[in-house]
């Protein structure tokens, strides 16, 4: 995530305490936009975009809707769900099976995790939080700068990864990053760390070009523990 990209991302989710503050004639009737409250979209419900400030965002099984974003909250989305970007500042995103993402998955300071069945179609960016996949396709690379990172079994990420040295952050007592590539899963694109990680690639596993890590080999189903 560079420098520029999280700032404009920033700016866009804080002026939500403004944007959603607008009169209601100036939103789709079935957005939702709130400043303090949470938002929750029922089990097969259609609804456009769902924005608030301080508040989580739940979404149901089999739900339809646009774009997801809060400041102050986590983000859960059930099984066979299709949204589009889902973003938040200070919370998690969960998402159930069969997820499909027509846009990007974003955090600040939270962890990310895509059930079996996923697709993205768009980027996995954090900062201090954790991302974790199971057989889930990814198009758009996943970038982030502090958090461990899971590519779990089966699941393919197109795009590359990228650990950009930290910019500005004291990481003098945080321990290095564990990075896995798990059974049978793939990275098309390079691997650029310009940090320093763990890095533990199955024998299964198939990536690109790796700079700035040595590969782990393992061959069980879960890495060393240490």
């Amino acid at each position: 995530m560079t420098r520029n990209r999280l700032s404009l991302s920033l700016s866009a989710l804080i002026a939500l305490s403004a944007a959603v503050a607008a009169p209601a004639a100036l939103a789709a009737e079935d957005d939702i936009s709130k400043v303090n409250g949470s938002i929750s979209v029922g089990s097969s419900e259609r609804r456009g975009d769902l924005e608030t400030v301080n508040g989580s965002i739940k979404i149901g099984d089999n739900a339809r809707v646009e774009n997801a974003q809060t400041v102050n909250g986590s983000i859960t989305v059930g099984s066979s769900t299709q949204t589009g970007g889902l973003e938040t500042v200070n919370g998690g995103i969960r998402t159930g099976t069969n997820l499909t993402a027509n846009d990007g998955l974003e955090t600040v300071n939270g962890g990310i995790f895509v059930d079996r069945g996923g697709t993205v179609r768009g980027k996995i960016e954090t900062v201090n939080g954790s991302i974790g996949l199971i057989d889930t396709d990814v198009s758009g690379g996943i970038e982030t700068v502090n958090g461990d990172l899971t590519v779990g079994v089966d699941s393919h990420v197109s795009g590359g990864i990228r650990y950009p040295k930290p910019q500005g952050l004291n990481i003098t007592h945080r321990r290095d990053p564990r990075v896995i590539i798990g059974p049978n899963a793939r990275v098309d694109g390079t691997l650029v760390f310009e940090r320093e990680v763990v890095l533990y690639v199955h024998t299964s596993a198939k990536t690109g070009a790796i700079t700035g890590a040595t590969a782990i080999a393992f061959s069980t189903p879960t890495p060393p523990a240490k």
